[in-house]
């Protein structure tokens, strides 16, 4: 009888493992995005780098000069053919995006082959430079549909980057006609699309004029991840003595987020010399406060609350309870902020009455503004008598539970 009761158990687990591997994953769409969500005067340039890069080091030249960091999306066979160069830009500061390895048009090829030029390109880049190009993609010819969101976002890019200014540079384009058609249409949070190869014959040219007409509107020159407050991927070689919770905890992401990142399938089996995908990072890991002592911040140009709270590993809510901010949207350059839980006294619970809101803004979704404030999906919908989490509105009031 007993043997028969312990069968049956181990049998009755097995189906309960065999359900949840069986359970459909469901991933966000890839966010579109056309511009910075500002009113403040910043500006990112872009360079898609699509072969020859033959205007690379001038263009560094030109923004080392200058002291900006921008977004270049990078090609796999501009990876191959100049890694050098890929390897340059890393080492500058700059951020880099992927866009394709093939340059296909995404909406006349199978999500499969999506996929796949997403994951070549992102392997050569993490060889040379040790970093992912996630979460950062455009679309070759601008081409995208829901389809291409849908496929882009499942493989992890979370953000399909359009922009605001096409230079048009890449025809040849005169100094002239490349520079007016930026100075006619900037506005604050622009996204500017240039490139770097031979095609684009008068871009080093127009380049230093456009630096120095924005900036004498009082334009800064952001990279994407200040503009929009998100982080880039960074990797980390495990040593001896590493568990995956000790890597989590340095880099303030969860166990889950690391084992996902990297297909661990047993938490308790990393390898020493193992390369790991840290998700949602691009800063050095946050030292550990020693006991009864605080860790400030001074809020710099394109930072965002959101962005602040995932460095650190703590919520926006933490952060505005410990420094009494009642708009989590309204934050100022050189504001220091008081980091919770590294020695501050407990931080009080709201009063009852007061409400953190959230206004939605174009390109917003459900599932990010839930991430942004540490909260589910579930509980802003409750809060706020959603019926359809996919469908919200600019403009929307939400109202974010505590």
């Amino acid at each position: 009888m007993y043997l028969k009761t312990k069968l049956l158990k181990i049998i009755s687990f097995a189906a309960v493992l065999l359900l949840l591997a069986s359970a459909p994953v469901f991933s966000a769409d890839s966010q579109l995005i056309t511009k910075g969500s500002t009113t403040e005067k910043l500006v990112a340039l872009t360079f898609d780098d699509g072969d020859d890069g033959k205007n690379i080091n001038p263009i560094l030249d030109i923004l080392a000069k200058n002291n900006i960091k921008a977004t270049f999306f990078v090609t796999g066979r501009a990876a191959e053919h100049h890694p050098d160069l890929i390897k340059k830009i890393d080492q500058q500061g700059h951020i880099i995006g992927n866009h394709s390895y093939s340059h296909p048009d995404f909406t006349k090829i199978t999500a499969a082959k999506m996929t796949e030029e997403l994951s070549k390109v992102d392997n050569l880049i993490k060889n040379i430079t040790g970093k992912s190009t996630k979460p950062y993609f455009r679309p070759p010819f601008g081409a995208y549909n829901a389809s291409v969101l849908k496929a882009v976002g499942a493989a992890g890019y979370t953000k399909t980057i359009y922009w605001t200014i096409d230079t048009i540079d890449w025809r040849g384009d005169s100094v002239t006609d490349i520079t007016n058609r930026v100075r006619n249409n900037i506005k604050p949070g622009a996204i500017v699309l240039m490139h770097t190869g031979s095609g684009a014959k008068n871009t080093v040219a127009a380049l230093p004029g456009i630096i120095s007409n924005l900036k004498s509107q009082g334009y800064k020159f952001v990279t994407l991840n200040q503009l929009l407050g998100t982080t880039q991927q960074t990797t980390y070689v495990v040593k001896a003595g590493d568990t995956l919770y000790g890597i989590a905890r340095r880099y303030g992401v969860t166990v889950t987020q690391i084992a996902n990142a990297n297909n661990i399938t047993n938490i308790n089996l990393i390898r020493v010399g193992q390369v790991l995908i840290i998700p949602g990072t691009g800063t050095a890991p946050q030292p550990t406060p020693q006991p009864g002592t605080q860790v400030r911040y001074t809020v710099k140009a394109g930072d965002t609350l959101s962005a602040i709270a995932r460095r650190y590993g703590v919520t926006v809510t933490q952060l505005a309870n410990a420094n009494n901010i009642t708009n989590v949207n309204l934050i100022r350059v050189g504001q220091v902020l008081i980091i919770p839980g590294t020695g501050t006294a407990p931080q009080p619970t709201p009063q009852p009455g007061t409400q953190v809101r959230y206004t939605v803004k174009a390109g917003d979704t459900l599932s990010a503004i839930a991430g942004r404030y540490g909260v589910t999906v579930t509980r802003i919908a409750a809060a706020n008598n959603i019926k359809n989490v996919n469908l919200i509105y600019v403009n929307q009031v939400l109202v974010i539970p505590q």
